[in-house]
């Protein structure tokens, strides 16, 4: 089942929400389109959502 901001990874709880939703986005593309494993996904997509968020916050 995808996450959503409602239902995420414990390890996203103290996420900026900015980065927790685009974590979320990811995670749940890298498991069901990526076919990652769980535990896999969620740094990567925890990685890559601080970048993104860290590059686009003047957007």
């Amino acid at each position: 089942m995808p996450w959503t901001k409602n239902d995420y990874p414990a390890s996203m709880k103290n996420l900026d929400p900015a980065v927790r939703d685009k974590a979320i986005e990811i995670a749940n593309a890298l498991v069901t389109e990526e076919h990652y494993e769980d535990g896999k996904a969620i740094p990567i997509a925890i990685d890559k959502a601080k970048e993104f968020v860290e590059n686009h916050k003047n957007d």
